[in-house]
């Protein structure tokens, strides 16, 4: 059962969508403590492990489940864990769900079924399974990545449930992300799913950022974040400005590749090795990739 029982409440903040170190394909257990004692030790809000960053499409459930106990081991109850627990399939969502409660993270990061495109009310009776575990949820909407989009109005359906406590929205469109904000209830949390959006999100009435580039830099990510809770607008715009050329380049090739090839060039984790179907990073993106860390005075 839960070994930390001390329950993290889920709020405004950066959260790092965690990349799954490895060497040549396996779980870099050591690699992984040593990122998240980085998040921790630079401030980070929260830690999310297994999401889209972490490759957990091509994790197998005894490997997912293996990252999230580490990670909350590691984590030792200094910050939130809301571990990745999506499925295309409700009965594989569901079990992924449970246990990710029997090992204790404090809530579950929930995607859209993928593949499927389903309805809107097929992801309404999906989401609503998947909260009847009892597990606080936040949904997680990315079409790109997906094919199908979690329309506003299912959302403020699916926010009436008990245990859907937020979302994810990764959706590039910040007049969805306004409306969510404007119509769910005021205290259904609102994260941007962008981090080139985080920053407006917020702003906008919105709580925090799911981050993939605060795996890098999660001190300035979590800065620019609370500047913006605070209404510090103008300090929060010139963080944004500063670092949305690396904000962009962690895209410069198929994601998570960048992100890894920087903690590997920053020396935070051992190597830059993904699992097939994703690749390393050609030439060309590589040498952008180091352009902007060098430029930002992130590589020794």
């Amino acid at each position: 059962m839960r070994k930390y029982p001390l329950k993290q409440q889920i709020g405004n903040g950066a959260y790092t969508a965690i990349v799954t170190p490895m060497i040549n394909g396996v779980v870099d257990e050591k690699s992984l403590v040593d990122l998240i004692e980085y998040q921790t030790k630079n401030g980070i809000t929260g830690i999310v492990p297994c999401g889209t960053t972490g490759e957990s499409a091509t994790l197998s459930f005894k490997e997912q489940t293996q990252v999230v106990k580490l990670t909350i081991k590691t984590v030792a109850g200094r910050v939130p864990v809301i571990a990745g627990a999506g499925a295309n399939s409700t009965a594989e969502a569901v079990k992924l769900t449970r246990a990710m409660k029997y090992f204790g993270a404090d809530a579950v990061l929930s995607v859209t079924p993928y593949y499927n495109r389903p309805s809107q009310e097929g992801i309404y009776q999906h989401f609503k399974a998947v909260a009847g575990i009892g597990i606080p949820v936040v949904l997680y909407n990315v079409p790109t990545r997906t094919g199908v989009d979690m329309l506003p109005e299912t959302v403020r359906r699916l926010a009436e449930i008990t245990n859907i406590i937020g979302i994810k929205e990764a959706k590039d469109d910040i007049n969805q992300i306004k409306e969510l904000i404007n119509t769910c209830p005021k205290d259904f949390l609102v994260f941007s799913g962008n981090d080139s959006l985080a920053l407006p999100t917020v702003l906008a009435g919105g709580n925090g950022v799911v981050s993939v580039a605060s795996n890098v830099i999660p001190d300035e990510i979590t800065t620019m974040i609370e500047f913006a809770l605070d209404a510090c607008s103008v300090a929060g715009d010139v963080l944004h400005t500063k670092f949305l050329p690396l904000m962009e380049a962690m895209f410069c090739y198929p994601s998570p590749a960048p992100a890894k090839n920087a903690l590997a060039l920053m020396g935070i984790i051992s190597s830059d090795s993904l699992r097939l179907p994703m690749t390393q990073i050609d030439e060309g993106s590589l040498n952008y990739l180091t352009s902007v860390m060098s430029g930002l005075k992130l590589l020794s």
